[in-house]
């Protein structure tokens, strides 16, 4: 973990795709929310006043869109690993928390998902 405290989230990003191991999932795009958690110090940030001190967040969620829309995943435990290790890889941060739900997919429920907590030490395994 990073030995700030400061964490930079995006919460409740919509995006489509194809999830599910069901028939008419694997033809019939779906919503999921992502919600990250990433750190990040911003220190140097608070005192320049730029972009480039901090993790710009947009191009990491235009990553994630890119990446989830992409996506043929049949669990959203797949996804969420995949899409953690990819965080981990191309934006060097030493931590990443997400969750993924997908709303609807069980009666009578509002969403269901899963939350995991990925570090670099997972993109050696």
């Amino acid at each position: 973990m990073t030995t700030s405290p400061d964490i930079i989230f995006l919460r409740g990003l919509e995006i489509e795709c194809l999830i599910g191991f069901i028939d008419w999932e694997r033809r019939v795009k779906q919503t999921i929310v992502i919600d990250l958690e990433l750190p990040v110090d911003c220190r140097a940030a608070s005192i320049r006043d730029e972009v480039e001190d901090t993790l710009d967040y947009k191009k990491v969620a235009k990553r994630v869109i890119a990446f989830v829309e992409a996506s043929e995943f049949k669990l959203v435990e797949t996804l969420a690993h995949r899409l953690a290790l990819l965080l981990l890889e191309e934006f060097g941060i030493a931590w990443v928390r997400l969750s993924v739900n997908k709303p609807g997919a069980i009666r009578g429920s509002r969403d269901v998902g899963m939350s995991i907590e990925r570090t670099r030490a997972d993109l050696t395994r």
